[in-house]
Formats: C-alpha cells, structure tokens, sequence
C-alpha cells in the first residue's frame, strides 16, 4: 500500500474496494449525517461506486482527490480527506475532512487536516486552501483553527448548505 502521507499516527492512502463497508459505516455515524447529511450514502452499493470513483480521480491526478485515513496502530480506516476544485479560483482547493466517532476528540482531525493541507499545497500547487463549516459545527470550526485557517466570512445561499443557515468560510495560504 501507497501512502500519500503521513503523520504521527495516522497514513493517508487511495481507498480501495474493500474499504466500502467501512466508507459507508463511518458516513452513517450520527455526526456525519447530523452536519454532512448530502456526505452519507444510501447503503454499501453506493459506497462502493464512490470508492470507484475517488480512486479513479486518484490514479488519474484530478480533483475530487480523496484519500482514505488509516489508523496506524489498527490498520484501520478511520475516515477520509479530500479537496476540490473553487469555481473561478484555479490556485485554490476546498479541504475536506472526516474522522469517525471512535476516534473523535483525540486531534486526529487537525493532524489530519495540516497534513492534507501541506499535500495540497505541493502536490496540486494551490496558494489557498478554504474549509466551510455549516453554521454550528463549533467543532469542526475549531479543528480548522487549530490548524492554522483564519475565517474570511460567511456564505448564505450556498446549495451544499444542508440547513440554510449559512457556511462559515476559513482558508489558509501557501506560505
């Protein structure tokens, strides 16, 4: 297996077939359908043509690039991390990020997020990276502040917008 990176505890690698079950399982837990509620899939079919799909945006280089998030210790899949392309703006990702509930609150987020952000930068040769949080996810909020992403502003109308109420907007620039 091929990692991407890797940090002090977890590597980042290119999901793999195998890994449907646990794509869907992880996206079905109640704090992903609660803030990502267009993130959670129908069943393990749907998982897996998703899995197909980012690891073909993978081998090809292009965006989505999404990796799955492989804990060390237990060789397990933990959660997944992506960016995607800013309309308009061709120097700039959208990060993503999501860890799965057993290992919630432990800064695998944030350790996460910092080192996908450096991949981003050098990989795809971004200047800027953006994170939007929906309006109440204070967690998510932190983990993006903790890794260095400053808030810009906040975004009403957005159509990723599960609730209405406005996305908070934090970025981070190449150094």
């Amino acid at each position: 297996m091929n990692a991407y990176f890797e940090t002090e505890r977890v590597l980042a690698r290119k999901l793999e077939p195998e890994d449907a079950a646990r794509l869907y399982e992880n996206h079905a837990e109640e704090k992903v359908k609660k803030w990502f509620p267009n993130e959670s899939y129908a069943d393990v079919d749907e998982a897996r043509e998703a899995v197909s799909f980012f690891s073909d945006c993978v081998e090809g280089n292009r965006l989505p690039f999404v990796l799955a998030i492989q804990f060390k210790e237990t060789g397990e899949l933990i959660g997944d991390t992506g960016v995607s392309e800013v309309e308009g703006q061709p120097d700039s990702v959208e990060i993503g990020y999501q860890i799965c509930e057993k290992y919630s609150g432990k800064g695998l987020a944030t350790e996460v997020l910092e080192a996908m952000t450096a991949f981003s930068f050098s990989r795809f040769g971004a200047t800027t990276c953006y994170g939007r949080v929906v309006h109440g996810n204070a967690a998510s909020a932190r983990v993006l502040e903790k890794a260095g992403y400053i808030f810009v502003n906040e975004e009403h109308g957005a159509e990723d917008d599960p609730y209405g109420n406005g996305m908070l907007v934090y970025k981070k620039e190449a150094r």
